[in-house]
């Protein structure tokens, strides 16, 4: 028999009833995490994993999500839950999206039956794991914040068909720039530290050339009054040549420049979400125009940057920002937001995300949508 360990999370947890489709109707399943370097990370993943897994299921799932719980199977961490029907294709092409899917079981009783997930990967997956630096964001929760993002706005239900536009306004050496391309969107961001551009640029055009890939890299000025006021990094790829032949590239585009500026480098309405890290008043910061040196605390880098980002969110957009509570509360989160105009997303799916980095970062999140 394999050893169930269930912790419960919602009135009858998964497996609680008996495995497979009895005890109250439909099928159960069980989400195999994958592992994570990070230790800290991978001890919270599971927490996490439910909650993202909850926001698909209210938000794009047909088979109607529920008994959602951790799960021990073998001395593994699992995410079990409970569909009031089989999932179908579309379904599972969701649910491979989930940030720390690894396998999918059917439970049948005791045994478990291999679903084959569909990861959305439109390149090979090194893309996001090769750059290694101080301050990068866990490629697991940038993909979790990233999907939290998409699905509150109202591009959820066509997240697997459209090609949205990322924009990640203190996008570092290209993180959450890297797991958009992997989605087939395209990207945006705005780095101040010239020196992440620079590194950035490099890591793909030596990327692309390794992998053969049909692209253009170039950085250029970008001038107003004849006046130079930022770098502009442009590159446009595609996944095969065929895709290039058929006009199915992407392009990510990144500024050296303030993010505080942001508005005068962009038109309005040139993204469906925002996804960023701020600062953590710890490993790395941020500058801003009135304050030169490294910001310990997001507060004013937000305060100054807002109302510029919201502008190049389309009407429906979402903006999803990660932060670290012990240097800025949530609640002054969620007074900048509401200040600019946007309504945060609460309840099964965005509540309860916070979670320990190190010793002096408690991460919490919050996801915020514009008005249609």
């Amino acid at each position: 028999m394999i050893e169930d360990q269930t912790t419960r999370t919602s009135p009858r947890s998964a497996g609680e009833d008996g495995a497979g489709e009895g005890g109250g109707g439909g099928q159960e399943y069980a989400l195999l995490l994958a592992p994570s370097a990070n230790r800290v990370y991978a001890d919270q993943a599971p927490r996490l994993a439910q909650a993202e897994l909850t926001a698909f299921g209210d938000r794009v799932l047909h088979a109607g999500l529920r008994d959602v719980a951790e799960v021990r199977l073998g001395g593994l961490p699992y995410v079990g839950f409970r569909t009031a029907r089989p999932l179908d294709h579309d379904d599972v092409a969701y649910v491979s999206h989930v940030s720390s899917a690894y396998a999918l079981f059917a439970r049948e009783g005791a045994l478990l039956r291999p679903v084959t997930l569909t990861p959305p990967a439109r390149y090979d997956d090194d893309l996001i794991t090769i750059p290694k630096y101080a301050g990068k964001t866990n490629e697991q929760f940038t993909r979790l914040l990233l999907n939290l993002t998409v699905l509150a706005s109202r591009r959820a239900a066509e997240m697997r068909q459209r090609q949205l536009v990322v924009l990640d306004p203190l996008c570092g050496r290209g993180t959450t720039c890297n797991q958009a391309l992997m989605y087939g969107y395209d990207a945006i961001g705005i780095e101040a530290d010239g020196g992440h551009v620079e590194a950035y640029a490099t890591f793909l055009r030596t990327w692309l050339r390794r992998k053969r890939l049909k692209h253009t890299v170039e950085v250029t000025p970008v001038r107003r009054e004849r006046k130079r006021v930022a770098r502009k990094l442009t590159a446009t790829m595609a996944p095969s040549r065929d895709a290039h032949r058929a006009g199915d590239t992407q392009q990510v585009t990144v500024f050296h420049a303030d993010t505080t500026r942001a508005r005068e480098l962009l038109k309005a309405g040139c993204c469906d979400v925002i996804v960023t890290d701020a600062p953590y008043g710890v490993v790395h910061g941020s500058r801003t125009t009135e304050w030169a040196g490294p910001s310990r605390n997001p507060r004013a880098l937000l305060a100054g940057a807002l109302d510029g980002w919201v502008e190049l969110l389309r009407r429906g957009g979402a903006l999803g920002l990660s932060f670290n509570s012990h240097v800025t509360p949530r609640t002054e989160i969620v007074t900048l937001l509401e200040r600019a105009g946007l309504s945060v997303v609460s309840g099964p799916g965005y509540d309860g995300l916070s979670h320990r980095v190190d010793q002096g970062i408690t991460r919490d999140v919050v996801v915020a949508r514009k008005p249609t």
